[in-house]
């Protein structure tokens, strides 16, 4: 979907009393859930793997939670980015994060948000899993495909 098709879709949902709209196809799928503080637009990328952009800048210092020791790599899977943006681990300043390394969480829940264009997107694990180690810094600039969590399916 277009940018500009997804700025229409949004200006409908919002200049009605519609709460939450679900529209899925092939290629994507699109929620968009709203209450009277805030709005959300979800996308899920496409199931096919995507090849990522080489990235040229320096990767920043790592932060204390994403230190945590890992698990050998073959048995870990990763929670990438749907969509470019920013990484917010807590959905707001004040507020505890969605998970921590160590957590358990479940599909369908809630691991961080990832904000485009003002836009705040609730990033769901996919499965059942425990978070080995956070990748990103909370407000870092994440790419399209690049990994967040470094995660154990359970």
């Amino acid at each position: 979907m277009e940018i500009k098709d997804l700025k229409a879709l949004v200006k409908i949902i919002t200049d009605t009393d519609i709460t939450e709209f679900e529209m899925e196809n092939a290629e994507e799928k699109i929620l968009i859930k709203r209450g009277p503080d805030k709005e959300y637009v979800q996308l899920a990328a496409p199931s096919a793997p995507v090849a990522a952009a080489p990235v040229t800048a320096a990767a920043p210092a790592a932060s204390p939670a994403a230190a945590a020791p890992a698990v050998a790599d073959d048995s870990c899977e990763t929670i990438n980015s749907p969509m470019v943006g920013s990484f917010y681990r807590k959905p707001s300043p004040e507020s505890e994060p969605f998970c921590a390394v160590g957590d358990v969480v479940e599909a369908g829940q809630t691991v961080c948000l990832v904000e485009a264009m003002k836009m705040f997107n609730e990033i769901e694990a996919e499965f059942k899993c425990k978070i080995v180690e956070i990748l990103k810094d909370d407000a870092a600039p994440v790419e399209f495909g690049e990994p967040l969590f470094k995660v154990e399916r359970l």
